[in-house]
């Protein structure tokens, strides 16, 4: 999970600034933007002072959609490098990720007649 884009994504979806984050915990925008593009990693207490500025719980920093609290799924090597990709592939603009596609659609069709 990359903690600097979950913050973002809650922080967006609150409709808050950075500005806004600094008043509610007292931490430099400045910082909460390195946080955010992944320059730095935040310290428990520093999250916890975030999840309060974005006044949610401290877990809710660590699910992504709907999931529920509880313990982390065991997952193959296989289930992470999908993630892995999956991840990567969300990071990618839109025209890249149409070739992307392009390039898996072909791949798809050459095993096929492969077969």
């Amino acid at each position: 999970m990359d903690i600097g884009q979950r913050l973002y994504e809650l922080r967006a979806s609150k409709g808050f600034s950075q500005g806004d984050i600094e008043k509610r915990t007292g931490l430099l925008r400045c910082y909460i933007s390195r946080v955010e593009n992944g320059h730095t990693i935040p310290s428990l207490e520093t999250l916890e002072k975030l999840a309060a500025g974005l006044e949610i719980k401290m877990s809710q920093l660590f699910m992504e959609g709907g999931e529920k609290p509880g313990n982390p799924p065991l997952t193959s090597p296989q289930k992470l490098e999908e993630r892995r990709l999956i991840e990567s592939f969300k990071r990618l603009d839109k025209r890249d990720r149409g070739l992307v596609l392009g390039m898996i659609r072909d791949l798809a069709r050459t095993a096929r007649s492969a077969k």
